[in-house]
């Protein structure tokens, strides 16, 4: 059923969602200069981005349910509220432990407003309208992932690390704006909320990723680092029976892996988020600290991957909609991979565009098959009650795989000189497998319906 404002509601998520992308490539393209004016160690500077994808990662479930059952509406622009709040308290932190508390409220708020602002989408539009609003979600998205690193590289460059914070504080208020005014609102009253679950998964993500950024950063299976894993591990088994035994009342139902097709999308979501956020991590730091890039190269460098993704996910909206998931999904990752691949060309010497443009554009055209198409067969693949919990399970996946990959992604941090360009090209033929794995997992687990 079509929103009373179904052009406002799509601005108004297009904005919310910004948020967190513009968030996400700004903040990778200053860990150097935090780190700097910080004093902060390899194991710290990962934990700079860690603070925020671990909330975002544990709570989106909680924050697409909690959508389902207080009202998508009420929880987007709460959502946005403490994001911006979150934003303004990093940009005036004092010290690293102070900018890691407001980066975890952040994560918070990032929660909270992705899988409602996705939900909502979701719900204002049908058949091909759908597809068409949530490819423009994708491709603006994109566009605003692209104005980050650039920005950010401009800020740290000029102003200073503190400053890409503050562009988070218009956004946000014109979002919330837009909002509260237009927004209609949805699905209020559903299943009550999943505490246990969201505890367990929380604590679940923390131990695993503090095991694996001790290990990484250590290059040693030491104690701690084993602890930390195995205490993971049996968190996370923990959480899979909570959430086996609350049946409906999950925040991550049983019953959903009963499609073939939704389990698929989710080993396809993790595998192949999680090669991208290794690269989105690495590549500028690799870019600054190897290649002598300043913080406004480096974010330009990454330019045409969200350009490449803004320009086609428009397309790629209404097209799956016509021949369904299974063949972008399929073809997107391998491109993905060569692109991947294609980075054994960076070195300390060469030049961008024989060295960073070639890969660079071949992820861009890859991840513009599976953009839209991904969340497109997401949201089709449950009961319209349960878009916010899809999306926000969806998401949460993406962004564990970000989540760990950030956490092993220490080995290539604590580097320096030729050995950080050596375990630079290490990192990229592992994820350039993961993404192959993804297509295969695509093409065995997607039929070729139309989406």
């Amino acid at each position: 059923m079509p929103a009373a404002h179904p052009r406002l509601t799509l601005i108004a998520c297009i904005l919310a969602s910004s948020l967190a992308f513009i968030d996400g490539s700004v903040t990778n393209v200053a860990l150097p200069a935090i780190g700097a004016d910080l004093h902060a160690t390899p194991a710290e500077l990962q934990w700079t981005i860690n603070a925020y994808l671990l909330p975002l990662s544990a709570l989106l479930l909680l924050g697409g349910a909690a959508g389902d059952h207080f009202g998508r509406r009420k929880l987007l622009i709460a959502g946005i509220t403490l994001f911006v709040i979150a934003s303004i308290a990093c940009a005036v932190a004092a010290d690293l432990d102070l900018l890691l508390a407001a980066r975890v409220i952040q994560g918070i708020g990032a929660a909270i407003l992705l899988p409602n602002s996705l939900a909502t989408l979701g719900n204002s539009f049908s058949g091909e309208e759908r597809g068409r609003a949530i490819g423009t979600w994708a491709a603006a998205s994109a566009i605003a992932g692209a104005v980050g690193p650039p920005l950010g590289g401009w800020l740290v460059d000029t102003i200073g690390w503190r400053a890409i914070f503050y562009v988070n504080v218009p956004l946000g208020a014109l979002a919330i704006l837009i909002a509260w005014r237009f927004v209609r609102e949805s699905a209020e009253g559903a299943l009550p909320l999943d505490w246990p679950g969201a505890i367990s998964a929380t604590l679940a993500l923390g131990a695993l990723t503090w095991g694996l950024t001790l290990w990484s950063s250590h290059g040693a299976f030491d104690p701690p680092a084993a602890i930390g894993i195995a205490a993971g591990l049996a968190l996370i088994a923990l959480f899979l029976w909570i959430e086996r035994h609350r049946g409906n009342r999950a925040m991550m139902p049983f019953a959903m892996f009963g499609s073939r097709a939704f389990a698929g999308l989710t080993l396809l979501t993790f595998l192949l988020y999680g090669a991208l956020g290794g690269l989105l991590l690495l590549l500028p730091y690799v870019l600054i600290q190897a290649g002598g890039y300043s913080a406004l190269h480096a974010g330009f460098a990454l330019l045409p991957m969200p350009l490449g993704m803004g320009f086609a996910s428009r397309i790629m909206g209404p097209l799956t909609v016509r021949v369904g998931p299974r063949l972008p999904l399929s073809i997107g990752p391998v491109i993905v991979a060569a692109g991947l691949a294609a980075l054994l060309l960076v070195d300390e010497d060469a030049p961008y565009w024989s060295s960073v443009f070639p890969g660079i554009l071949l992820v861009a055209l890859g991840m513009s098959c599976v953009a839209a198409p991904l969340t497109t067969a997401v949201l089709a693949s449950v009961e319209e009650s349960h878009t916010g919990t899809a999306s926000g399970f969806n998401s949460a996946i993406a962004r564990t795989g970000g989540l760990i990959a950030t956490a092993i992604a220490g080995a290539v941090i604590a580097a320096a000189g030729g050995a950080l360009i050596t375990a630079f090209h290490a990192a990229a033929l592992i994820a350039a497998a993961a993404a192959l794995v993804s297509a295969a997992v695509a093409w065995l687990t997607l039929d070729s319906a139309k989406g």
